[in-house]
Parts: structure tokens; sequence; C-alpha cells
């Protein structure tokens, strides 16, 4: 049987990739399927390298430069990719070719101001308007953007790049109901290769073909030949992303974050929205008079991997007032409720470690005068920190990485 050509993909236009094409096919069918959509209704391009990638070829797809875009705030939790700029300088190249402005959490509450948003929007007359975070514990009222966008004619988009295996297994709310567009990487909670996904839908929105428009900003727009490789590790990815055991890791990853936080909220910390939906936990660490860039050193040494993040109110983003805590990875090796609720002692332990470490740095409060201590030959506090390695290691090397 003859191979069907297809085209508006690169791989037409090579000789002898009939089978790359088979490959690709049958990835797209499984994403469709994995995230429960029809294919009359949504079509999917696999071949974004990445989500920052993939976010930019939906701009170049639909946008004009300058056209106007609202996504969240990078230091409220969202991403470089959504628009991010500050006074001096457009720091992401979404902000060079559009024009961006950005909404904001209510520093009250931790949660999207979607008041603000509306307000906002309303006044700025976007053309974009962008869901979806890097750093942000909570679901995204989906109905309340799309009547924003509505409002106000723009097209809604949802970045789901870290929660996108949540939405899968349905444990959070989905993007599709309400969003024009969602895309995503494939290698956070999706747990797949490193790459990226534009779901979009078949229907013209605001007058605009998606699929002919996302594709041909794909290729030939801002890519050239496919990571077949990625496509067909995604192909193996989305296909187990269908099955119970899968559904069940997302749920436990849930369960796992939620059982984090509380034993945070039980230590006296204070956490941004005051809790998760989700598969992430953002702990400020202001009021406890330390930053997440010195807990973040600190807890490296004592084999505990978490990243610095800002968090609402913050000035510096390389020395910002919080940590970003995930439940997915230690999740896949194994780890339920009662081993999280010991990942919270441990990263207390580790916080306190911090502060007394921080009062025995003389004569400078600068970050680089903190790291050099802890590694220098004088840090007193080295015996602690070797104390809760040991620990953190003999509880980890109990659930060992799947696959080595």
């Amino acid at each position: 049987m003859p191979h069907k050509q297809v085209f508006r993909r690169t791989t037409w236009y090579y000789g002898g990739n009939e089978y790359i094409d088979e490959l690709e096919i049958l990835c797209q069918k499984r994403a469709l399927a994995a995230f429960h959509l029809d294919k009359k209704k949504w079509g999917i391009n696999v071949q974004p390298l990445s989500g920052s990638p993939a976010n930019f070829e939906v701009y170049t797809a639909i946008l004009n430069p300058h056209d106007r875009i609202m996504g969240l705030d990078l230091p409220h939790g969202g991403h470089l990719s959504h628009g991010f700029m500050t006074p001096k300088r457009r720091v992401s190249g979404t902000s060079i070719y559009f024009e961006s402005m950005p909404y904001r959490l209510d520093e009250s509450t931790g949660l999207v101001d979607y008041d603000m948003l509306e307000k906002t929007a309303t006044l700025f007359r976007p053309k974009l308007i962008i869901a979806g975070a890097s750093a942000y514990p909570r679901d995204f009222d989906y109905p309340r953007m799309r009547k924003i966008a509505d409002a106000v004619g723009a097209f809604l988009m949802m970045d789901m790049a870290h929660i996108s295996g949540l939405v899968a297994a349905s444990v959070v709310a989905n993007p599709f109901e309400y969003c024009d567009i969602v895309t995503t990487t494939t290698h956070k909670s999706l747990r797949g290769p490193r790459g990226g996904m534009i779901f979009f839908k078949k229907d013209p929105v605001l007058g605009v073909d998606l699929e002919s428009a996302i594709n041909n900003a794909v290729f030939p727009g801002l890519q050239g030949g496919p990571h077949n490789h990625t496509i067909g590790g995604l192909a193996v990815c989305l296909k187990h992303a269908q099955s119970p055991e899968f559904k069940a890791y997302q749920n436990q990853v849930v369960s796992n974050c939620r059982a984090l936080a509380n034993r945070l909220v039980e230590l006296g910390y204070t956490l941004v929205s005051g809790g998760t939906d989700n598969h992430l936990v953002l702990v400020d660490l202001r009021p406890l008079g330390i930053d997440g860039a010195r807990v973040e050193k600190i807890l490296d040494m004592a084999s505990i991997t978490l990243n610095k993040n800002s968090v609402p109110g913050d000035k510096s983003a390389l020395v910002p007032g919080g940590i970003r805590i995930g439940s997915p990875a230690m999740t896949t090796r194994g780890f339920k409720e009662k081993e999280f609720i010991a990942i919270a002692d441990f990263i207390h332990e580790g916080v306190q470690i911090t502060i007394d470490a921080k009062g025995l740095v003389s004569g400078s409060s600068k970050l680089q005068e903190f790291l050099k201590f802890a590694v220098s030959s004088d840090f007193v506090l080295t015996d602690k920190v070797s104390s809760l390695c040991s620990r953190v290691e003999a509880l980890t090397t109990q659930f060992p990485i799947p696959g080595v």
C-alpha cells in the first residue's frame, strides 16, 4: 500500500522518510488520545524542540510584531517566555518582539488577581492572554480567563508545561475546555523526552486557521528538520500516559505534594497561596530572615535538590525570597506521603542550618561571601550538614532511580 504523503510537516520535503511520517502520525494520535481530545476538534504539532520554542511558534502564528500580550509576571510565578521584562530591559525575546503587560497575584492571598487582570485587559486590549506558570501551586480559573479573553477579543492560550501529566490524568482542571491553544513541554510531569507540543482548535478562531498558521510557524517559520528520535520517545511516553499506572502515579504526585505542604505549614513555614493544588510548593522564607539562594546552597550540600524562586514582592531574581519544591521526581522513585513528611523535616533542618550559617558570616551580607564561606575550611557547621546528608542519602537509596 503506497504511503500517503502528509504535508505541512518537514518530512515530506526529504526522500526516504515514509516511516518517519508514520511514527509522527502515531505520536499525534497518541497525544490526542492521552489528553482525551476529539481529532475532529483538535489538532497537534509534536515537532517543537521544547516549551519556549513552542510558545514562540504560537506567537509567530497568530500575532504581528508589536501586538499586545498578557502573561503571568515572572516574579509572581510566570515564565520567561510569557513576556517578561524589567524597567531597564526587555529580558525575554517575547517582550522584544511583542508588547507585554503582565498580570499578577494578589499578594494578600497568593492567588491570581483575576479582577485586576480583567481591568488591565479591558484597558490594554491584548491580542493574546496566556494562562500557565512555572511556579504557581494552584489551578487556573479557566472559565474566568475565557470570559476576559472573549470580552477583549483575545486568543486564550494555556502553557501547561509543568502540569501536563496532571492534566492527562485528569487530576487538575482541564484547559482544553476553555482555551484556543495549549502548549506544553514533554519532559516535566508528563515524564517524556525533552521536547514540546502545540495543541490547537481545528475550527478558525478570530478568523485565523490555527492549524495552518501554527504548522507553518513551526516549519518553515522557526525550525528546520524535526528531532525524530525525540518524537519516537514521545510516542512511547504518550502511550504510557493512557495507562492506569500513569493515572495512579499522578494522583500520588498530588497527594505527596499536599503531605509535604501540610508538614511545612505545621513546621511554621509560609506557603504562597497557603497550600497547593498540583505538584509543587512555593515557600516564602522571608519571614525567617533568610533567602532561597542560601537555602538552596546548603540543601545542595546535603544532597537535597530544589531551586531558589521568586515570591511575590521580591526585588531580586538572583537572591529571591523563596524556594520551589516539586513532588514528581521522588514520587517516580516510589516515595509516598510518609517519605514526603520526612522530606519536609529534612528541608526544615537545612533551613535552620542556613540561618545559623548566615549569622556566622562576618562583615558582609553579600551572597557570594556566604557561598564561599559554606565551602571553606572555616565553615563550622560542616558536621551538621554531613549528618543531614547521610540521613537524606540513607532514605533515598532505599528508592532506586527506575532503570538505573
